[in-house]
């Protein structure tokens, strides 16, 4: 057997621990996403009857939690674990992901500024048939309420959104004690009303307790005020995952390069 000595034998520990470092954090978000996701199912009894998934029309936030997760655990455990074992196949799936996730927030970035009135229908669309769910899942409740709460808005156009929901549908047929009315989160805070009267009785008084401006509108005065932040926050991410390309393609580089040396 002969033994050969090599200028380049050994792959750059720095690429390859920088990258493990950063893909750790992936990984480590992914499992906390995970963890959440579904401990939130098992509270909701998701997990021990898994039809109840379909039975909600709405969105249900969970989803949404358990999808990035999933995404980031895959990601981060590629990532390392390709890092770790010089194992470009894993090392370009994970490069060639955070490329194709970079390009779709670009095309979405770009359609959703060119196509503003395609998107502003979509919106509504989500946003009234979560409407009529707001009472079937919690969490979406909850996110609804927030949404609400945060931009001081009701409805997707107007308060009277809210009576596309059953329990606060205005029909003789109804007999919620929540008919003709608003979520509280729809209610104008005042000290002085406590609690907020939800029952919409004239409709020249809604605004002195409740939020009369639609969501929609709520949030195109929202971005202009705050485009500077919005933009930083996607170059900050941008970035991230320009970064990440970068060291996973010179580790790449670096390991077929050492490999391309090696002469049996």
């Amino acid at each position: 057997m002969h033994y050969y000595r090599y200028s380049n034998a050994k792959v750059s520990c720095w690429y390859k621990y920088l990258l493990f470092s950063y893909n750790i954090i992936f990984w480590l978000a992914g499992v906390v996403f995970l963890g959440v996701g579904l401990w939130a199912w098992s509270e909701k009894g998701v997990l021990s009857d898994l039809t109840k998934v379909t039975r909600m029309h709405g969105i249900d936030p969970v989803v949404l939690v358990l999808m990035v997760g999933v995404v980031m655990f895959t990601l981060g455990f590629a990532g390392c674990v390709g890092a770790l074992r010089e194992n470009i196949c894993l090392l370009n799936f994970f490069c060639g992901t955070i490329v194709l996730i970079f390009f779709l927030e670009l095309a979405v970035a770009v359609l959703a500024f060119l196509f503003q009135d395609w998107v502003r229908d979509r919106f509504r669309e989500f946003f009234e048939s979560n409407i009529k769910s707001y009472r079937d899942d919690i969490d979406l409740q909850n996110l609804i309420d927030s949404l609400q709460k945060a931009n001081q808005c009701c409805g997707a156009y107007g308060p009277e959104d809210w009576d596309l929901n059953v329990y606060f549908n205005c029909s003789g047929a109804s007999y919620s004690r929540e008919k003709c009315g608003v979520p509280f989160s729809c209610c104008v805070p005042d000290p002085a009303v406590s609690p907020c009267d939800v029952f919409l009785q004239l409709k020249s008084k809604w605004d002195e307790s409740i939020f009369t401006k639609g969501c929609i509108q709520a949030l195109e005065s929202w971005l202009p005020r705050n485009i500077y932040i919005v933009a930083g926050i996607f170059i900050a991410i941008s970035l991230l995952q320009i970064f990440g390309i970068f060291l996973a393609r010179t580790l790449i580089s670096d390991i077929e390069a050492v490999k391309a040396g090696h002469h049996f």
